[in-house]
């Protein structure tokens, strides 16, 4: 088990334990570790090799007090895992959005994180292939303040994060000139123009602007919850009509391909997926932000955030969307018109094994805001070798060998297998006694796990046990993982089954 200590870690900027060390770039490696970037982490930890015999300088120079001389020590011993990564920086991680080169998956969704030329160029220069714009309109945007709530854990991690903001502030004429003047500078960049009008003719002129500009893709903003002007937005992504209009209005003006950015405020994303396809879309891209309310302050009565007195329904985006992106990824991925036309996938990812979740239901890209909105545009540095390292370790390349590899594992719910199950396994030098695994059988469950107070050892009745595996979800020492798969008619009483190993 690793010592999770670093999930303590302020994600500091110029952190002092770096500068205190010298030796090996701690602030990097912690980074890493956080964002589950295990392999990646372990190829600094190898430099750590004198841990052992150092006073502790970054753990004493740590603004948060982790031991962090101990979290090497301890995590050290994993490193077998990642063993036989020679070469992993070559591998080819290239991906496209309709046929434009990307040189890895990752895009910056069109938002506050690709709002300005100096920004984006940042991000180009650390490794990032692509941008969405910031999305270009005729309107003029006035906004609330503040504009931000979030739902964070107990390290402060935001895991659910809500904003009031719209478009772009600046002027047709100023983001037409930031785009020319990113793809001169970085012409092997992929610049997305997201873009959103009112009506036909502006959404045509939009398009035909930014493709002289040289966008490299025109991405249709079907999708904003928080529009103050009416009939746009996520009104255009809920009207299909709308979407197949307005696609066709925008095709006429572009040269380059187009996408809808489609809103997952739907009963069924296919159908504006399909409507956008039929006015002529290249690709889809979802999804957007989920109309939300992350809270109300107890003592003002006024939910967040709070602008004066009131509030709005607002976006809500972060690793809590994750699960609804991926179902709706992959009902689009799942449809036979939408499957053949490239998807871009967003919502929720924060790490390159979310990114590669997304991937293997079928999209070709990913978009990410609110992880940059955390940790900033370094962490494209855990993303790159994470997913480097991963094909290497899987026998992988190019990334489409595992694109769509996940899809077709996701049937209809009469389709599902239920005629077998699996029993809790519990791997004893692990088990912390807790205890927790009991309450949760027998508060929630089946009362199939029994507790030997003397012991304090959890035991299992096969005769109850349904293997609903509920137990395993609220351990906290990942001590209980499940057996090998039974047929239901060979359901076995407690005696006959060995719970531990």
């Amino acid at each position: 088990m690793y010592n999770y200590d670093y999930k303590k870690c302020l994600m500091c900027y110029d952190a002092p334990c770096s500068k205190a060390c010298g030796r090996v770039d701690i602030e990097k490696m912690m980074r890493a570790f956080y964002l589950d970037d295990f392999g990646y982490a372990f190829t600094m930890l190898e430099k750590c090799d004198t841990c052992e015999f150092c006073d502790g300088i970054c753990t004493n120079a740590c603004l948060n007090g982790i031991d962090i001389r101990k979290m090497v020590i301890d995590n050290r011993q994993y490193g077998y895992l990642y063993e036989n990564l020679e070469g992993y920086e070559d591998i080819d991680i290239s991906s496209d959005i309709c046929g434009v080169k990307l040189e890895n998956p990752f895009i910056l969704s069109s938002s506050c994180v690709g709002a300005s030329y100096d920004m984006i160029a940042r991000a180009f220069d650390m490794g990032w292939a692509g941008v969405s714009y910031k999305t270009i309109s005729m309107m003029d945007m006035y906004e609330a303040s503040p504009r931000y709530s979030a739902v964070k854990d107990d390290n402060i991690h935001i895991y659910g994060f809500k904003n009031i903001e719209q478009l772009s502030s600046h002027s047709v004429e100023e983001n037409i000139e930031t785009i020319s003047l990113l793809k001169k500078n970085y012409p092997d960049k992929v610049v997305i123009a997201s873009i959103m009008g009112r009506n036909e003719a502006e959404w045509e002129y939009l398009s035909r602007k930014v493709s002289e500009a040289g966008a490299d893709v025109i991405e249709l903003n079907f999708s904003c919850p928080n529009m103050e002007e009416k009939n746009t937005g996520s009104d255009i992504g809920q009207n299909p009509e709308w979407c197949k209009k307005f696609m066709k209005a925008a095709k006429k003006g572009a040269t380059v391909p187009v996408i809808a950015k489609l809103t997952p405020n739907i009963q069924d994303i296919t159908v504006p997926g399909l409507a956008s396809i039929e006015g002529g879309a290249d690709g889809l891209s979802a999804i957007n932000t989920i109309k939300s309310i992350t809270g109300v302050d107890l003592d003002t009565k006024v939910a967040l955030p709070a602008v004066g007195t009131n509030s709005m329904v607002g976006g809500y985006s972060g690793p809590a969307v994750k699960p609804i992106a991926l179902r709706q990824i992959s009902e689009l991925s799942r449809n036979e018109v939408i499957n053949k036309k490239h998807i871009s996938g967003i919502g929720g990812i924060e790490t390159w094994e979310d990114a590669v979740e997304f991937m293997m239901l079928g999209a070709g890209s990913v978009q990410m805001t609110t992880s940059v909105m955390q940790y900033g545009y370094r962490i494209i540095e855990d993303l790159i070798n994470g997913l480097k390292i991963f094909m290497k370790q899987k026998g992988y390349t190019p990334v489409y060998d595992f694109i769509g590899a996940a899809v077709s594992s996701i049937v209809e719910n009469d389709e599902i297998n239920r005629d077998t199950m699996v029993y809790p396994t519990f791997i004893d030098k692990y088990c912390h006694g807790c205890g927790r695994c009991h309450i949760a059988c027998n508060d929630a469950g089946h009362q199939a796990m029994m507790f030997d107070k003397e012991t304090r050892k959890p035991k299992l009745d096969g005769t109850k046990c349904v293997g609903c595996m509920l137990c395993s979800l609220v351990c906290p020492g990942a001590a209980i993982v499940p057996s090998k798969r039974f047929a239901k008619k060979e359901n076995r009483a407690v005696k006959e089954l060995d719970p531990y190993i």
